[in-house]
């Protein structure tokens, strides 16, 4: 571009000359062999892993002046992080203050604080930790402020303790030091044993219990090993510690044996000597298991027990089982009982809502569109649904303010998004989506602004690291970007393989934004590869099915072949269940084996049918997918759009079906 000396060719110029050396730097990876410190940054990784401070003190050097120096000295400096002195750790704070490696430092030295129970320098550097997101730092505040009341402290551990998933020392010191002071009751301890019980955690039943008894501590090993011999050896339960054994065991056994667990507790003896509340939240988790099972027991169970003594999980499983049930009158009892903040959530108010309608008078029916208005959108499957309900379809929102030239070079031009992608680039993926992450969401109290994010989800998208475009643009409130939201790469190749073989594309686009947010190396924990996230044993099958000759598991990778053969997997599943994209879409999920098993029973509107799915992960993938189809189908269509028209109905496969594919992995 030529520059003339106008205010507009000035101002564009001088966007041009910021923005010159963000492009150079983002020459293809194919095209540019990495540089000595890039290789230097990888073996630094593995090094890091590997917890090898000598090979990360002599790759350092190299790194020197690299845009992501600050990762290298954070690794190097991590490692050894517990023999440094408190003044080679506040230097490289200094030297990179302001970036995302100065506060995951800060937080690492944080929790090392904590462990060496050095509370005076704690207090230094806590009110400097900006992000403020790890509740063991959390736990370690509360023991390290002396000067706010015990009660008060107490009454904000139980948040925080009760949502770890493993035995930290922070929390677990907060808890001990409370319950000394007497200001933390011995019941949350107690639900931290249940709840660690109930999820198969012994590590956690066990620290939790020993600090009210070490001695205990045994009797807890049992009664998870052993619940039938702990239960059988006990005739009286009236200690409060012999109650909550006997809780603990019959929590243990209903996670094993949900029927075994209903006989046991429905003996005299534990319904004579356990508490309501003890008895309640036994048959809350009998009740979760059954209705997991989607046993029609589940409603029974569940009848045993009293809401309010019913954690929030417990809730969430009994209105499922309402839903089956179609007892509407349980589920609107039910979602009334839950906390408030769980009430609100997307999935509870639309249930609510189609409670309140059950009823049928006016006022339930006002209160009904109330709720639905509340949540109705174009961004979630309830909310979808909630649209849909107030005669509404799903449209794409018109879109935001273009974004002006300052605002694309500040989000081209900030150092910690500049870093992140650079990371992302060179094969350091995880350290670049924190990094990311940090500087979207956590740099600053409550994140970037809208228009922030939509400049950073334009750079992302503009580099095509498509999974940080969707996850940054998803963040804005009130100034929506669909097209950033609901990107369509590879179009060409994904509509024409569509096409062919008689796929909606948008149900691909759908699975696709799902399953990898368009990451083409991407590879799961299990072993899933490539933008429809295939495993290596589907592949092999699904290209001998559709006569894809000379085949090999590594070229699942590749982008045309991950389509062709990820499409073809999808139209036999989607073949296989007669059409039906939710049962489809939990079969790419979980497998065929699974949605055959859970279509039986009632016949049942799909989303009752797909909110009663057992495993959380094909739950939510379900309902993601079927709303991401419908977004894709109104940006690719142009016109308006139902997600009901892609759900019908789930039951038993109807006897006139063909027999089912039992070959299908």
């Amino acid at each position: 571009m030529r520059c003339f000396p106008t205010p507009k060719r000035h101002l564009l110029c001088m966007v041009a000359a910021i923005l010159l050396p963000v492009t150079a730097l983002w020459t293809p990876v194919a095209a540019q062999t990495p540089s000595a410190a890039e290789r230097a940054l990888l073996d630094m990784r593995q090094a890091f892993q590997a917890r090898n401070t000598q090979r990360l003190t002599a790759l350092l050097p190299q790194v020197t002046g690299h845009p992501l120096e600050p990762l290298a000295g954070y690794w190097e400096l991590t490692a050894r992080l517990p023999n440094a002195a408190p003044q080679e750790i506040r230097a490289f704070m200094r030297r990179w203050a302001g970036t995302y490696y100065e506060d995951r430092l800060r937080n690492d030295w944080l929790l090392e604080l904590g462990k060496a129970r050095d509370w005076a320098t704690f207090r230094e550097e806590l009110p400097l930790f900006r992000m403020n997101d790890d509740r063991e730092v959390a736990c370690y505040a509360l023991v390290a402020d002396t000067e706010r009341p015990a009660a008060e402290r107490a009454a904000e551990l139980p948040a925080l303790w009760l949502a770890q998933r493993r035995a930290d020392d922070g929390c677990a010191l907060a808890a001990e030091r409370l319950l000394a002071t007497g200001a933390l009751p011995a019941d949350v301890v107690w639900r931290r044993a249940r709840l660690a019980m109930e999820r198969n955690q012994p590590a956690i039943a066990t620290q939790a219990v020993a600090l009210l008894d070490p001695s205990w501590v045994p009797l807890v090993q049992t009664v998870h090993s052993d619940p039938e011999r702990y239960l059988d050896e006990k005739v009286t339960a009236i200690r409060t510690r012999t109650k909550e054994l006997v809780t603990l065991a019959l929590i243990r056994l209903a996670v094993r044996d949900p029927e075994a667990a209903a006989a046991e507790a429905s003996k005299l003896r534990w319904k004579a000597q356990l508490t309501q509340e003890e008895q309640s939240w036994v048959w809350g988790v009998i009740g979760r298991r059954l209705a997991q099972r989607l046993s029609p027991d589940a409603m029974e169970a569940f009848a045993k027990a009293r809401h309010e003594h019913l954690s929030d999980e417990h809730l969430a499983w009994r209105v499922r089982a309402a839903l089956r049930a179609g007892a509407w009158s349980d589920v609107h009892d039910t979602i009334m009982a839950m906390s408030p903040a769980q009430r609100d959530e997307p999935v509870w108010t639309y249930w609510l809502a189609r409670a309140l309608l059950a009823q049928g008078h006016p006022a339930a029916r006002a209160q009904a569109h109330a709720l639905f208005d509340r949540i109705a959108g174009p961004q979630g499957f309830y909310e979808q649904l909630a649209l849909e309900a107030l005669g509404r379809p799903v449209t794409v929102p018109a879109a935001p303010a273009p974004l002006t030239l300052a605002e694309v070079a500040a989000a081209r031009t900030h150092p910690g998004l500049q870093r992140a992608l650079l990371a992302i680039q060179i094969g350091l993926r995880t350290e670049g989506v924190r990094e990311w992450h940090y500087t979207v969401a956590l740099h600053t109290p409550g994140g970037m602004s809208d228009r922030e994010l939509l400049a950073a989800a334009d750079f992302a998208c503009s580099r095509e690291v498509w999974d940080r475009c969707i996850n940054t643009s998803k963040r804005t409130t009130t100034e929506i970007d669909h097209r950033q939201r609901f990107p369509m790469p590879f179009r060409d190749a994904v509509v024409r393989r569509s096409q062919e073989i008689g796929l909606d594309p948008a149900y691909v686009y759908g699975l696709i934004r799902q399953e990898s947010r368009f990451i083409m190396d991407a590879r799961s924990h299990v072993g899933a590869s490539g933008l429809m996230q295939v495993m290596p044993a589907t592949a092999t099958w699904t290209a001998r099915q559709i006569g894809l000759r000379n085949f090999r598991p590594e070229q699942i990778t590749d982008r045309d072949i991950n389509i062709t053969i990820g499409t073809a997997y999808l139209k036999l599943a989607l073949d296989d269940f007669e059409g039906s994209m939710p049962l489809a879409a939990a079969a790419y999920n979980a497998g065929p084996g699974r949605p055959r098993q859970w279509r039986n029973g009632p016949i049942l509107e799909a989303a009752v049918w797909i909110e009663n799915i057992p495993f959380e992960e094909t739950r939510d993938y379900v309902k993601r997918v079927l709303a991401n189809t419908t977004n894709y189908a109104a940006l690719i269509t142009g016109q308006p759009q139902r997600l009901s028209s892609r759900l019908g109905t789930v039951g038993p496969r109807p006897a006139t079906a063909r027999a089912p594919n039992t070959d299908l992995p």
